[in-house]
């Protein structure tokens, strides 16, 4: 299916990119978050006339996490959880926890955004992580998981 891009979409495309994609990923993503749109000759017309402000709104959201993540770089978490001796945690730290973490921080950050390269954190230690606040903006956080 051919689509407009509304806004900039990681390993997609920029704003205004027609790009094809399969159908699923376009009824079932895109089309519903509002970051696309059906290529039709009628919707082109539509995108070149609000494209300004389309750039404006992007521009805004952009700066709006720039603010964001200058805040938020380099704010230390601390997680206690239940251990063993050896350091490993019963259970594990997962997204939503470090995302309630800075909630009580002050900062309002979806699970969804919280990057965890090896998966959920099984062991007790320092461990740095990224915030992905926008697709071109990316915080480091540390967190801390201690052991009871």
């Amino acid at each position: 299916m051919q689509i407009i891009l509304l806004e900039k979409v990681t390993n997609l495309g920029n704003l205004g990119d027609v790009v094809k994609v399969k159908d699923g990923y376009a009824r079932n993503f895109l089309i519903p978050q509002k970051k696309a749109r059906r290529a039709t000759p009628i919707a082109l017309e539509e995108f070149a006339q609000r494209r300004a402000e389309l750039e404006k709104a992007q521009a805004e959201k952009l700066s709006a996490a720039e603010a964001v993540a200058e805040k938020l770089n380099g704010i230390a978490l601390l997680i206690t959880r239940k251990s063993a001796m050896d350091g490993r945690l019963f259970g594990s730290v997962t997204n939503h926890d470090i995302a309630d973490a800075l909630k009580k921080s002050g900062f309002t950050v979806d699970k969804g955004h919280i990057r965890m390269p090896n998966g959920p954190l099984k062991t007790t230690g320092d461990f740095p992580l990224e915030v992905s606040l926008h697709t071109d903006v990316l915080a480091t956080i540390n967190v801390t998981v201690n052991g009871e």
